[in-house]
Order: structure tokens, then C-alpha cells, then sequence
């Protein structure tokens, strides 16, 4: 009987031959039957090279904008949040269960007002035995007292002996403490009870109420959260490379949003340290009075400059040059490499690049942006992301330089390459 193996394969074998002389044939077909248009043939004619200039002639046509570098003297845009300088988390401190609430979510509360009451008749009753206990307590240790009164008398007179009157001694000293002991005892039952009447440290607005009349309160557990709408304050975060190039006091201004016009704050305070992922440094504006103004509303912080000091000033004149930070003005942020501090030169900062924030894409944590290189063709480069810096632009902490021009839109430069 014929194997059928050897015939298979060979079936197999003319098939895949045939198949691979199909490809060959579609692929050299392919270029002669795409048209050119005249001014493509024409190009092609003198260039040789017709593919690259149509794509020279598409990337034309993708909108770009250039890396810019941010001057220091300029306004700086961020976002912040206004919160209030003294918030408090009221907790429970007993356990038991919730038999009155005085105040609701955004009632307005004095110092000392009863916010709620937890059920205390466990409490009250501990109180009153250890009332008793105390009574109990000072009639023992008046008993020892007249009995070691009488038994030093007797000492003196020399009919009884000095253990009777030692043991009279011992037996006061003890009712002493036992009375002392049960007198703090009832003091703390006083003070357990008094626990169970919650009240507001000091005046201001009810924010939150996380619990209902008959919840069961437990020791650490939120029952008010208040604060104190008379002092507020805006957070924000400022590349700490602008703070260092600043002297004298920064100048800023406040906007929040759903307030008309810009707020001067009344101080502002950097924070210390520099967040070594993001490069930036903390800044709280202390605000005035504002009416509307509330803790988690969304706020815009601009950086104008910065009010020279009177030394500065002289110094800075007519060279236009950027006067140093001082310790005074901005502690630990104008500070900066050993040596540069110890030869007293100032610090200058790289300068700070921007871009449209739409040329950016993202690919889970990586950011890119599409650069468009010599040949005029959008290269994909992977950038490091900052902080946003107002206008629709983002800073670029690295990946490129001043004056390279970013495709603003990625898909469409996605399809040029």
C-alpha cells in the first residue's frame, strides 16, 4: 500500500510557494498602482523621493506650538484650596448611646454650646455610689481619727504600751488614704458623667454631623466636625525653582471661584520643605473676611513677583538681574547646594518649560509628547510631567528644550509617522 505522507508534503510545499509568490507580486504591483497628483509627480521628479514629501506636506498641516520657557518675572498660575486654619474633629469619649442632637450641618455654634447628649444614667449611677463610698469613706477615717486621739492620750499617760499606739497610728494613716483614694474615685465618675454632654471648644460652624439620634456613640468615633469660618487660608503648591529665584516678599493674589475679583491675602507662609516627586513647595495664604467663602472650594493662586528689600533693590538695578532669595523671605527654599551656600552665590534654577497641555498624551504612568524633528516628521519622546501652570499648559520637567515644537494633536501626529 502507497504512504500518503510524502504526497501531503508535497501538496503542503506548492501551496506555501504559491502563496509567497502571490505576496511578492501584490507587493511590487502595489506603488505603480497608487496615483500621484501633479504636484506630487512634479516633486518627485525633482527630489527623487516622492514618500517624503507628502509627508513633509501632511506634518504642514498638523498644528503645533513651541516649548516654551517660562520668564521668571512672570505671573505663575496654580491651583489651591481653601480650607480653614482651625477645623476640629469632635469624637465621643464615652460610649453609649446618642439621646439628643442640638445642632444640625451648618448651624452656627458659641463656645461652650451643647452639640448632643449621650444616654449617661449608667454613669450617673457609678457617680452616685461612688458618693457613697466617699461618705463611707470620711466616717471610718473620723472613727480612726477620734481613736488615735484617745490612744495618744493614753501613750502620754503611759498606760498603754507603744504597739497599741503604733497600731492606732496605722489604723488612722490607712482610713486617711482608703478616704482620699474613694475621693478621687468619685471625682472621676463626676467627670465620666460630665463626658457625656458634648460641647462645642470654641465658636464656629458645624460642618458635618456623620451620626443620628440613637447611634451608638464609641470612644474616637466623629460626631461633629467643626470649624472656625472667621479664619480661613489657601493651600497651593508653587514650583519651588520660581520661589528660589524670588527676594524681598512675594506678592500673590487670591480667586476663588463663585467670588468676584481677585483677594490680597494678609500673609503668606512657604512651608520649609520641597516634595522631592514634583519639585514643589507649599504655600498658605491667610485670607481676609470673605463673604462666600468656604472650606474645599476650589481657589486660582497667582505669583505677581515679589516686593524687593531695600538692599535688594540697590543691588538689582540697572543689570536687571533677579535679586537671590533670603532665609528670611523664604527659609529652606532658597536654600540650596552645599557649596553654592557656603560661597554666598546666589542660586539660579533651570528655567521653566511649558506646553500646551493637550500635546501631552498618557499611557498609564507615562507621558509623551510627539516633537517634530529636523525632517519635519513628529517624533514620539517620553517627557516627566509637573504641576499644571495655568492657561492650558503643563510644565515639562524633562524630555525637551526651549524653542522644540509639540504636536498638539498626538493622533494626528500618530498617523504621521
Amino acid at each position: 500500500m502507497t504512504n500518503p505522507l510524502p504526497s501531503r508534503r508535497r501538496a503542503r510545499t506548492l501551496a506555501l510557494a504559491l502563496l509567497t509568490a502571490l505576496a511578492v507580486r501584490s507587493a511590487l504591483a502595489e506603488p505603480a498602482a497608487t496615483p500621484l497628483g501633479p504636484a506630487a509627480s512634479a516633486s518627485g521628479a525633482r527630489t527623487g523621493n516622492p514618500a517624503s514629501s507628502t509627508a513633509g506636506d501632511a506634518t504642514g498641516r498638523l498644528a503645533t506650538a513651541p516649548v516654551r520657557a517660562l520668564d521668571g518675572s512672570a505671573p505663575l498660575a496654580a491651583e489651591g484650596m481653601v480650607e480653614a486654619v482651625r477645623r476640629s474633629v469632635i469624637a465621643a469619649q464615652v460610649p453609649g448611646s446618642i439621646v439628643a442632637l442640638a445642632v444640625k450641618a451648618g448651624d452656627r455654634v458659641a463656645a461652650g454650646q451643647l452639640l448632643a447628649r449621650v444616654d449617661a444614667r449608667s454613669a450617673e449611677q457609678t457617680a452616685v455610689a461612688s458618693d457613697a463610698q466617699v461618705v463611707a469613706a470620711r466616717a471610718a477615717l473620723d472613727a480612726a481619727t477620734r481613736e488615735v486621739e484617745r490612744q495618744r492620750a493614753l501613750f502620754s499617760k503611759q498606760y498603754i504600751s507603744q504597739a497599741a499606739l503604733d497600731r492606732a497610728e496605722a489604723q488612722y494613716k490607712s482610713a486617711r488614704a482608703a478616704a482620699d483614694a474613694q475621693l478621687a474615685q468619685a471625682g472621676v465618675a463626676r467627670t465620666q458623667t460630665g463626658l457625656h454632654a458634648v460641647t462645642a471648644p470654641y465658636a464656629g460652624v458645624v460642618a458635618e454631623v456623620p451620626v443620628a439620634l440613637g447611634d451608638m456613640a464609641l470612644p474616637g468615633r466623629p460626631l461633629f466636625v467643626l470649624y472656625d469660618p472667621s479664619h480661613l487660608r489657601v493651600t497651593a503648591a508653587l514650583p519651588a525653582g520660581r520661589l528660589a529665584r524670588l527676594g524681598g516678599q512675594p506678592r500673590f493674589t487670591v480667586e476663588i471661584a463663585g467670588i468676584d475679583g481677585a483677594i490680597t491675602p494678609l500673609r503668606a507662609t512657604l512651608l520649609p520643605s520641597v516634595d522631592p516627586a514634583t519639585h514643589t513647595a507649599d504655600v498658605r495664604l491667610d485670607l481676609p473676611a470673605t463673604p462666600g467663602a468656604l472650606p474645599g472650594m476650589y481657589a486660582r493662586v497667582t505669583l505677581l513677583g515679589a516686593t524687593p528689600h531695600a538692599d535688594e533693590a540697590a543691588g538689582a538695578g540697572a543689570a536687571g538681574a533677579m535679586p537671590s532669595a533670603t532665609p528670611s523671605a523664604l527659609p529652606a527654599i532658597a536654600a540650596g547646594p552645599a557649596a553654592a551656600r557656603a560661597a554666598g552665590a546666589p542660586i539660579v534654577p533651570p528655567a521653566r518649560l511649558v506646553v500646551p497641555a493637550p500635546a501631552v498624551v498618557r499611557r498609564a504612568e507615562i507621558a509623551a509628547v510627539y516633537v517634530i524633528g529636523a525632517d519635519g516628521r513628529p517624533l514620539l519622546r517620553q517627557v516627566r510631567t509637573g504641576r499644571p501652570a495655568g492657561d492650558g499648559e503643563i510644565e515639562i520637567l524633562s524630555g525637551v528644550s526651549a524653542g522644540e515644537r509639540v504636536a498638539l494633536d498626538p493622533q494626528a501626529a500618530a498617523r504621521l509617522r
